[in-house]
């Protein structure tokens, strides 16, 4: 056990180290996949379906703060819709004009859970992301989640519907723009999620702040659950279209990724547990103080710092 407390020490001064080039490394990465992701998904308009200005694009964001990736992602969808279609342009944009307008007022912050929720279904991984924010966020993490969610479906049903969408032009305009707004927003499956992972983000992140042994452990068990049981639960309700063999699957690959993130963001030693009492001239103070874990390298190195006058 302490070997893996040694590479994650190792990991984490190796990055400390190269934080600048690192994060600029993991932004290009995301850009790069973000980019790739919509243009293989759509890729209406040929000028943006280039490797070249994938590329180009990717290396503007690794200078750029995170949310460009969002923003270029966001562009990149709504041009693909436009060669497909105005009417599936302006309904997108307004989706996303939506969706950012409440992401900038409520959860700023939580920019990667917009960009990463969408992903993390491409990869069919997205119970992970409920949990995940559940675990560094606030119960408000629910919305940019969700906000990921729906960038999703609102891409894999352009994506999905081409046909129709081409088919309509015979149609009025009123009746393109209500086919395809039902489209994006009357999906179950979309809807199932939403609430599912909204539940999920509020369970995970009420419990961990609990004062109690192993409370990241226990959120992490309780969200799994959680998101499971609302999801099947959904799924019969609102007779949405989900996988449940997916879902056992997905759920356990999502614990997985939610312990290894625990292992870097809060590993403690609840066997050291001190409690502390003092006071001021105002107030007692009762404080209980739990020891993070380290390892036998970055305690050597402690015990070589020079003392301070």
């Amino acid at each position: 056990m302490g070997n893996i407390f040694e590479v994650r020490d190792l990991i984490e001064e190796t990055v400390s180290r190269y934080e600048t080039i690192v994060r600029a490394a993991i932004r290009f990465f995301l850009a790069l996949l973000a980019l790739s992701v919509v243009n293989s998904r759509l890729g209406y308009m040929e000028r943006l379906d280039s490797t070249t200005i994938v590329v180009a694009v990717s290396l503007l964001c690794a200078l750029l703060p995170a949310g460009m990736i969002v923003f270029f992602s966001s562009l990149f969808i709504i041009l693909h819709c436009y060669a497909l279609s105005l009417e599936a342009a302006i309904v997108v944009l307004a989706v996303f004009l939506l969706m950012f307008l409440l992401y900038f007022r409520f959860t700023p912050k939580d920019t990667m859970a917009v960009l990463l929720t969408p992903l993390s279904f491409v990869f069919g991984i997205p119970h992970v992301m409920p949990v995940i924010y559940g675990l560094k966020g606030t119960p408000l993490s629910a919305l940019s989640v969700g906000f990921g969610v729906v960038a999703y479906y609102t891409v894999d049903f352009v994506s999905d519907s081409e046909k129709m969408i081409r088919g309509m032009s015979d149609n009025t305009t009123v009746e393109r723009f209500r086919a395809i707004l039902d489209g994006v927003m009357k999906n179950n499956a979309m809807v199932a999620y939403v609430i599912a992972f909204a539940i999920t983000v509020v369970i995970v992140s009420i419990v961990r702040r609990l004062s109690i042994p192993h409370a990241w452990t226990i959120a992490i068990a309780a969200g799994i659950v959680t998101d499971m049981i609302a999801l099947m639960m959904l799924s019969l309700r609102i007779d949405a279209d989900i996988n449940i063999g997916g879902l056992f699957i997905g759920s356990l690959i999502a614990a997985l990724i939610a312990f290894v993130y625990k292992l870097f963001a809060f590993s403690v030693d609840y066997a050291k547990t001190e409690r502390v009492q003092f006071e001021d001239d105002g107030y007692y103070y009762y404080v209980k103080a739990v020891p993070k874990i380290k390892s036998r390298r970055r305690r050597s190195k402690r015990s070589y710092e020079p003392d301070e006058d």
